[in-house]
């Protein structure tokens, strides 16, 4: 076969240090833009950005050449310096680690749904319960 073919979607869920609210509604949705432009330009393509104010999750599909744990480093690590930047937000880090879970092609529009409304969900729901079922 002459050319390389893939289908990697990946649902990434990462918490704040802590598990503490720093994403209020109004930053949250700067700190969504930001790691979804970073992605971009990562070279990934990026499905959806959700969370509520102790964590984000983030649907993208990789390339061959990407390797998700430097992708996520540069992820966490851009996101943290440009939160301590421009939202000024001292004592401000993301949790090490983050949780992260392929999702098939014929579930992309599912997945995509799911994360977009991260609010209503979690009105039911706790995180944890939330992460644990994932697991």
């Amino acid at each position: 076969m002459p050319a390389t073919h893939l289908s990697l979607h990946y649902h990434v869920v990462f918490c704040t240090k802590d598990r503490e609210p720093w994403l209020a509604p109004h930053a949250r949705e700067r700190v969504h833009d930001f790691l979804r432009e970073t992605a971009l330009r990562l070279d990934a393509r990026v499905h959806a950005i959700g969370g509520t104010g102790d964590h984000v999750h983030v649907f993208v599909s990789l390339r061959a050449t990407h390797c998700l744990a430097d992708f996520m480093r540069e992820l966490k690590g851009e996101s943290s310096s440009w939160i301590h930047r421009e939202l000024k937000l001292e004592g401000f880090n993301w949790q090490d680690g983050y949780g992260a879970f392929t999702v098939s092609a014929s579930h992309i529009d599912q997945a995509k749904r799911y994360i977009e409304h991260q609010e209503a969900h979690h009105q039911t729901e706790s995180y944890a319960d939330e992460y644990a079922a994932m697991l």
